[in-house]
Formats: C-alpha cells, structure tokens, sequence
C-alpha cells in the first residue's frame, strides 16, 4: 500500500515537471514569441502577450471558486488530466499563432489552472499519512521547480545565436513543449486510486491548494494539523467562508503580502525574461532568457529547500527573519535590474543602455538577478504557507483560496500594466509593495508570536 502511494507521488510529481517544463517556460518566452510573429512580414497576428498572461491569471482568480466542484464531480485524476489537456491546448496555439487562439487558449488555461491546482492538492492528500506527508510533498516541490531547469535549458540551446524567433524555430519550440506537456497529460492516466486510508492514518494530514503540507506546530515538535475532505466543499460554501475570513484584521494584512507575491510573479514569470530578450546589447539576448530561466528555477530550489524541506532547522527563530532576507533579496535584485536593463526593454526592442549611461547592460548582472528574483520569491512563498497552516489551521481551505485569489488577482493587473509602463515604474511598484507586504506581515507574525509564545512555528518540511 505505501509502495503505492510513494509510486502516486513520483508519478504526479513527474507529470507535473512535463506541464511546466512547458508552460513556464512558455510564459518566459511568449511576449517575444509573440512581438516577432506580429512583425513577420505579411502577419495578420495582433495578439499581445502580456494580455494573454492577464488573462489566464484573470480567469485563474475566478476559477479558484468551481474549481472544487468540478474535482467533486470528476475526481482528482481525471480533473488532472481535463487540467493538463487545457495547458496543452494554450501552449499547442503557438505553433499556429491567430489571434482569437491565443485569448481562448489563455481563457482555457486559466480554467485548467484551478482545476489542475485544486486536484493536485487533494490527490496528495489521499496518498500521504502523518508520516509521509513531508517526504511527499519534498518530493512533489523538488520535481515541479525541476521543471524550470530543464525547460529554459532546452529554451537556451534551442534560441542560442537567434536575433528572432523564425516560423521554423518558433515550430520547434512549441512542438517539443507541446509534446512535453502531452507526456505530463498522459502520465496522470497512469495513477493508481489511493489505497484505503483509516482515518487514524491521516487525521494529522493538511495539503494546500498547491500541495504543500502546513499546520501548526507545537512546542515540543510535533505538528498537528487537519485533513483535507475527501470530498471538497462546494465554491459557494467556499466564497462564503473566504468573505467572512477576509473581513478579519490578519488576513487584511496578510493580503498586502499575498498581492506582493502576485506582482513579482507576474514580474519574474513574464516581464524580466522580455526585457533581457528586448536588450539587444546584451550578448545573445534571447538565448539569455534561457539562463535567467534556469538561475530563477535554482534560486526557487535552493531557497524552498532552505526555508521549507529544512524549515524545523531555519524556522527557529520564525518567520520574520526569513521574510526579511527575501525583502532584502529582492531590494537588490530590482537596484540591479534597474541599472542594468534599459528603461523601455519590457515594451519593445533597444540597444540604449540602463538609467546610468556609464553602465552597460551586462550578462552576468541579468543572470544573478534572475537568482535572486527565484530566491526571494521562495523566501515570501514558503513563509505564507507556513503563516496561514499555524494560523488557520481550521479554515485552511478559505485561507488558501484567498491566497491564490489575492495572488492571481495581482498577477493579472501586473501584466495588464506591463506593456504600457516603463520598467523603473514597475520597479518602484514592486518595491513599494515589497516594503508594504514584509511590514504587514511582520505585524500578524508578531501578534501569532506573542498569543501562542515562542517556538510556535512550523513549516513546509
């Protein structure tokens, strides 16, 4: 039976390095793909990535609230695979570009996001007990940030000495992450239903939404946490008790936090991989978005690993010490990136160079940026999971749905605002919103510390 089960966790975690290997790198690439397919002589193509990326995050916002009853209805296998098959659909759009494919695709991708998320989360669940839980969601973590190594490494090699994106390499591109994406599909197909689970098993069992273990931890080391239903509620039940919980002090602040999150997504995801191919002075600019890929995927490793696979070991003093290296983190990264990337790359093509005319764009600089931008965003990530599994421990399910609503939410206005203003207004933007959400979440980590004492925290171990 547990054989099993640890075979359902290496199956899912592999199909899901196959869908993002594809899609995030998809999502790094796409507003260039999509600005050389618009110039192509004779195109007919008026679609706007950054729009598309709006879009899905939109549609994702919104989906987070049926998604539970499509789950319902299916099951987690099939949901995942009805999810998968929406990805693949969005990302085989490319090989073909027309306009309306690319905003029914990204309207369809979105929808498949929440269902494929929210399957994720309770097929999880049903193969893990308090025993494995941590073991298996290190598992799932490790392999679904794999997915931003090998995807830009084949994005690097695949573009490398490019000046554009040719019909014929755009068709290589989207042809291998369309295949890549096929085999993440069909390798769901191949799950085994969980084998029975006593509920002396998996009463200390909390899956998020994203399949990462939270729960309160106790004094002595143990943690003790809830079991996600078999059955999900409903989005109606869902919605009500999200409003009822976003109406309290904490999650007021906590959302500030939350929406940070959803703008250097957008940011890291999708605006610095167009900026560095926009900077043609750099050297091999479009083969760089590549690199930048990869060094983000190692940041976002390292520091997952870190703070939430080791978090019993780096969690000791609490969150807040963590939360403020990632602002720190991320201070550094927009200073360099703002002296480093010319001011228009995020709109359109330039050779100028970066606010101080003494200072040229350079390689290694982009390349440590991505770093750091993949780093700091482990640091926000793994610390909110941690905060809402002590704090919520009841209400997990609301408390996560507002998380990635407020997240998709910000995410989706980010790249609305992307293609119209300059990078060092986008840059001020996510400082002022770095500032605000460490502050506010400082505020609810202390006031958790000071009602349950020290040592009170836990992680995503």
């Amino acid at each position: 039976m547990a054989d099993w089960r640890l075979i359902n966790v290496l199956v899912l975690g592999i199909g899901f390095m196959f869908i993002f290997s594809a899609f995030q790198t998809c999502s790094m690439v796409e507003q260039t793909v999509i600005t050389d397919a618009r110039d192509a002589p004779n195109s007919t193509f008026t679609g706007n990535g950054y729009t598309s990326l709006a879009t899905i995050y939109v549609v994702f916002a919104a989906a987070n609230w049926i998604a539970p009853s499509v789950v319902a209805l299916c099951g987690p296998k099939w949901s995942m695979v009805l999810g998968g098959f929406l990805y693949l659909l969005f990302i085989a759009s490319f090989l073909y570009p027309m306009t309306w494919a690319l905003y029914v695709g990204s309207v369809l991708v979105g929808i498949g996001a929440a269902v494929l998320w929210t399957a994720q989360g309770s097929f999880l669940t049903l193969n893990s007990d308090a025993e494995t839980v941590g073991r298996n969601s290190g598992i799932f973590w490790a392999l679904l940030q794999s997915s931003l190594l090998i995807g830009n490494l084949f994005s690097y090699f695949e573009l490398r000495g490019a000046t554009t994106i040719s019909d014929s390499r755009r068709t290589v591109l989207f042809g291998v992450f369309s295949g890549a994406c096929f085999l993440g599909v069909l390798s769901f197909v191949f799950l085994r239903k969980a084998p029975f689970t006593s509920s002396k098993e998996i009463q200390n069992v909390n899956i998020s939404s994203s399949g990462i273990r939270t729960g309160p931890g106790e004094p002595n080391g143990t943690e003790v946490v809830n079991v996600m239903e078999d059955r999900p509620a409903g989005p109606v039940k869902a919605l009500v008790q999200s409003f009822k919980l976003m109406a309290t002090k904490n999650m007021l602040l906590l959302s500030v936090c939350f929406a940070y999150t959803g703008l250097e997504l957008t940011f890291f995801s999708g605006v610095y991989g167009t900026s560095v191919s926009n900077t043609k002075i750099l050297k091999d600019p479009d083969a760089l978005i590549g690199i930048c890929g990869m060094f983000i995927g190692a940041g976002e490793i390292i520091g997952g690993a870190a703070f939430g696979l080791l978090g019993k070991r780096t969690n000791r003093f609490g969150r807040d010490p963590i939360v403020l290296l990632g602002f720190l983190v991320h201070t550094v990264a927009f200073f360099l990136i703002f002296i480093n990337i010319p001011d228009i790359a995020p709109i359109h093509k330039t050779e100028d160079v970066a606010y101080f005319y003494s200072v040229f764009p350079n390689e290694y600089v982009a390349v440590l940026c991505g770093f750091l931008l993949g780093f700091g965003d482990s640091t926000f990530n793994t610390q909110i999971y941690s905060i809402l599994g002590f704090m919520y421990p009841d209400e997990s399910a609301p408390a996560f749905a507002l998380y990635k609503f407020m997240q998709s939410l910000a995410a989706a206005v980010a790249f609305f605002y992307s293609d119209v203003l300059m990078l060092k207004w986008q840059l001020l933007i996510l400082q002022v919103m770095c500032v605000l959400g460490s502050f506010c979440f400082f505020i609810v980590e202390w006031g958790a510390s000071h009602l349950h004492g020290p040592g009170m925290y836990t992680s995503i171990d």
